[in-house]
């Protein structure tokens, strides 16, 4: 069992609202060498944006086929051995465990229309990528994968830190109470999977229920471990993708290659690995598994006190400073010193807005330089254009947007998507172009339905935006 989404670990829909504060009597850094003096809040002239009475219809994405991987076959052979052959919390399966012959997926509960459209999409997407079997049950209360839609208060009331997760062995909620913390649902023991069910909150924005149901079919199916050194991938702990990667729909397809089985020790599928992913993803080139060292503990303990609860905002500063440090003395450019960047930038907003833009520029500096990180680098772009915004800079804020705006698209992040188009528009009124800034704040609604779901967060969010435009 794991946490789907740790609330905690959202990327961006907690942060933009920290640095929509004004700040009193600081330096507000800007994008470029800029730095502005920050207006109190006394002195903000606050522009309030009328909600239409008809919002424009939701919208949704397309189902479309993903990127191919741009890792080589050999360190994507690692990530395979370390994603298949070790819980997050660093216990060992024994054995490689999957469903073997037809898959069916049941969906019981208030299941919405977009949430049944998304999950036949999803269900599309894994038949032609990742080459499964799989396709709704003839009931909806059957399936060997059930997907079960509750409150998400009830939800929490028994895995309090779970926005969803998936469990082994159980046919639903009422099952699952009765077999948590036994051996039933011990993922250790699990050989071959017969049976999973996977828990999802029945009220919340379409979005989350979508990436709910890509991560947790995904780990129903497949590795039920996260690896924080993978750039593009849902099997990641910083949660920046939602949507099933190519690089996790080759890792499905390698799981159900006719080569693999259910029972195969860790060393049969690193014999098996080689000439499985050759056939599978020739551009990868050859080779045998390479290993990379595991992230140390140190880092992820620092980074799960930076970003969860129960601590005071000095202690979470600290343990982010700590991660950082951690990062610089491991000598590391990768995602894990632009994730503890992140996480800096994130507690320091309100505190201390140089340093939070800093990290937040340097963090965006990382991982536009790695291939496949954009979307990552567009959650770092979104702070940087709220703060040009709020210092006057339109120009500077509309550059970053449209910058990071394709990569947002592909990785199909319609809260995100949503957000930078309603700070565009407001970039664009600062210009004095309103027909286009009317446009744009249009489009932006559409995406902010899906995104945000109800109508109050969608006019929350577009409030935000205006209080840190210059009034």
């Amino acid at each position: 069992m794991r946490s789907g989404r740790p609330s905690f670990l959202i990327p961006f829909a907690l942060v933009l609202a920290g640095c929509m504060a004004p700040v009193s009597n600081t330096q507000k850094p800007v994008p470029g060498n800029a730095v502005q003096r920050g207006a109190s809040a006394g002195d903000v002239a606050t522009r309030r944006i009328n909600m239409p009475t008809t919002l424009p219809a939701m919208k949704a994405f397309p189902a479309t086929r993903t990127t191919q991987p741009i890792r080589s076959n050999s360190l994507i052979m690692g990530d395979f051995l370390d994603l298949s052959f070790q819980l997050e919390s660093g216990r060992t399966l024994p054995v490689l465990s999957r469903f073997e012959g037809p898959i069916t997926v049941g969906v019981t509960g208030r299941a919405p229309a977009r949430m049944q459209a998304d999950l036949d999409q999803l269900l599309m997407r894994l038949r032609q990528e990742a080459g499964i079997d799989i396709r709704r049950g003839a009931s909806p209360s059957t399936g060997r994968i059930s997907v079960e839609l509750i409150p998400k208060r009830k939800l929490q009331r028994h895995v309090p830190h779970a926005a969803c997760f998936v469990a082994p062995n159980v046919t639903g909620w009422d099952d699952y109470l009765r077999n948590r913390g036994t051996a039933h649902t011990d993922w250790t023991r699990l050989r071959q999977r017969k049976q999973m069910a996977v828990f999802i909150p029945s009220d919340v924005s379409p979005q989350e229920m979508r990436d709910c149901l890509h991560e947790e079919i995904a780990q129903a199916l497949g590795p039920v471990n996260d690896l924080y050194r993978l750039e593009n991938s849902v099997f990641n702990d910083d949660n920046f993708h939602t949507v099933l990667t190519g690089f996790d729909m080759l890792i499905l397809r390698a799981y159900y290659a006719p080569e693999m089985r259910s029972g195969l020790s860790r060393a049969e599928v690193a014999q098996r690995l080689p000439a499985v992913l050759e056939r599978l993803n020739p551009a990868g080139g050859t080779g045998t598994p390479r290993l990379t060292p595991g992230t140390p503990s140190a880092w992820k303990q620092a980074i799960v006190d930076a970003l969860g609860q129960g601590r005071s905002l000095n202690a979470r500063q600290a343990a982010a400073r700590r991660a950082v440090s951690i990062a610089r003395q491991k000598g590391w450019r990768d995602t894990r010193l632009a994730f503890s960047l992140f996480a800096l930038g994130r507690l320091n907003m309100k505190s201390d807005s140089q340093a939070a833009f800093a990290a937040f520029n340097e963090a965006e500096a990382i991982y536009r330089d790695r291939a496949g990180t954009g979307l990552h680098a567009a959650h770092m772009g979104v702070q940087l254009a709220a703060y040009a915004l709020s210092a006057g800079h339109a120009d500077q804020a509309i550059t970053t947007i449209d910058r990071h705006l394709p990569a947002v698209r592909q990785a199909q992040n319609a809260a995100l998507l949503a957000t930078l188009l309603m700070i565009k528009a407001e970039a664009l009124n600062h210009l004095g172009q309103s027909s286009d800034a009317a446009r744009v704040r249009l489009d932006s609604l559409g995406w902010a339905r899906y995104g945000f779901g109800s109508n109050a967060q969608v006019g929350a969010r577009l409030q935000e935006i205006a209080a840190i435009a210059p009034g």
